[in-house]
């Protein structure tokens, strides 16, 4: 009696997750699907969704996957020195240097853009100090470059907070064991910290792959929407277009797309945990 009336507090406590999730987050993507297969006379059709397959959204979607890939290499690069560094310090200076990776996380996002854009552009800081130490200024604006900087900035953390919470659990008695044993420095990350540190790793892979596939916002501002990413082919037929059938299916797509590949990411993982941002 008592374990049915704790589960009917949960069950209470649960509703407004539960209708928050059907009401902004099941009836929008039933209404984007119901789009995504009629024509906008309401018969039914499956051109929008292989509209993902004609030259020019298959060539921005080509372009989303390599610039997607590239971001979450880079931040894979990035991220293990920069957690193995944090290992060894003591715990008050690293939950200091994770503020300081965070903390522009709490700036508005459009400002952060803005802020790289100003860096980036040709007359501005970079090309500046380039130019202090005799260096022809770098046609970096408006290019593929800048907007891969843009989410390599924009995702880094998400890369680096799973790694580190995966590294930080590794017992150091395995560690100093391995080292006892001869190991290297080389040899301990490779049979010992990166095998452990796998979960956290394919966690930060679907967290900075997923966002920076679908990202428009990066390629508007940096990009000076001369590169058209697939998010930025969708969010003009919805806003520009008005051709939210067309939208509807094109979004379809790519969410069966970023769907397989999470789905690919989970099954192997090694442990067999979830490796999703839930």
């Amino acid at each position: 009696m008592e374990n049915k009336r704790k589960l009917n507090k949960r069950t209470w406590f649960s509703m407004p997750y539960i209708l928050w999730i059907i009401g902004f987050t099941v009836i929008p993507l039933l209404v984007i699907f119901q789009d995504a297969f009629v024509t906008p006379e309401g018969g039914f059709t499956a051109q929008n969704v292989l509209a993902i397959f004609e030259p020019v959204h298959l060539k921005s979607m080509l372009l989303s996957l390599e610039i997607a890939l590239a971001c979450t290499l880079i931040c894979m690069l990035l991220a293990y020195p920069l957690v193995l560094a944090l290992r060894r310090l003591k715990l008050g200076r690293q939950g200091f240097l994770l503020f300081v990776l965070i903390l522009p996380m709490w700036m508005n996002f459009i400002l952060r853009l803005l802020a790289w854009q100003m860096i980036l552009s040709k007359n501005g800081i970079l090309n500046m100090l380039l130019g202090f130490i005799g260096i022809s200024p770098l046609p970096i604006a408006n290019t593929w470059i800048s907007i891969l900087i843009g989410v390599v900035y924009d995702y880094l953390p998400f890369m680096i907070l799973p790694i580190y919470n995966a590294i930080a659990e590794i017992d150091e008695d395995i560690i100093e064991a391995a080292k006892d044993l001869g190991a290297g420095g080389f040899t301990i990350f490779k049979k010992i910290i990166l095998p452990l540190s796998v979960p956290g790793l394919l966690s930060g892979i679907v967290m900075v792959f997923v966002p920076s596939m679908t990202s428009f916002v990066v390629s508007d501002v940096l990009g000076g929407g001369k590169i058209q990413l697939i998010g930025n082919v969708i969010e003009q037929e919805f806003t520009k277009n008005v051709d939210w059938n067309l939208g509807s299916g094109l979004s379809v797509s790519l969410m069966i797309f970023v769907l397989i590949s999470m789905a690919f990411t989970m099954k192997n993982d090694p442990e067999g945990k979830e490796s999703a941002i839930w």
